[in-house]
């Protein structure tokens, strides 16, 4: 993990992030990453994604959104989308992400980072909380909104 770095998502790196995999569950938590990659397309201003390489592999992906116009608040500074292939899991490579975007966030002048996700048995929760996430609300649906400070 001694040589985990984040790069720009581009032609060379969105077929690998496309091809990661996920452990048996978490499918019913995530959209595909084309969804999340599609974001840059409708808004390129404002859509920070990274693509995290051990090497010369590509082992996790990472999309946010700086909108400070954004009218809801939750939406201003926001982590997107996280995903670690499921062979990489579980050795630093989601909590660099993190740091990574929360670095971004920092040169940005913004102040902490939301992040939104569906509750359940398998799902995200317990890596947000590992990461210092902290619930501060919850979606018209449902969803739970959790806050890092940067």
């Amino acid at each position: 993990m001694s040589d985990l770095r984040l790069v720009e998502l581009s032609a060379a790196t969105i077929v690998a992030v496309n091809n990661m995999s996920l452990k048996p569950g978490q499918e019913e938590f995530l959209s595909p990453v084309s969804y999340g990659v599609a974001a840059t397309v409708v808004n390129p201003q404002t859509t920070w994604q990274r693509v995290v390489l051990d090497g010369d592999d590509v082992v996790g992906f990472v999309s946010a959104n700086f909108d400070p116009d954004f009218p809801q608040e939750h939406f201003r500074s926001v982590l997107w989308r996280i995903n670690v292939d499921a062979d990489d899991q579980g050795r630093g490579v989601g909590r660099f992400a993190v740091d990574g975007l929360l670095a971004e966030a920092r040169a940005r002048g913004v102040k902490s980072i939301n992040v939104i996700y569906e509750a359940g048995e398998g799902g995200p929760e317990a890596f947000f909380t590992r990461v210092g996430f902290t619930p501060v609300g919850e979606t018209e649906y449902g969803e739970v909104i959790a806050e890092i400070g940067v």
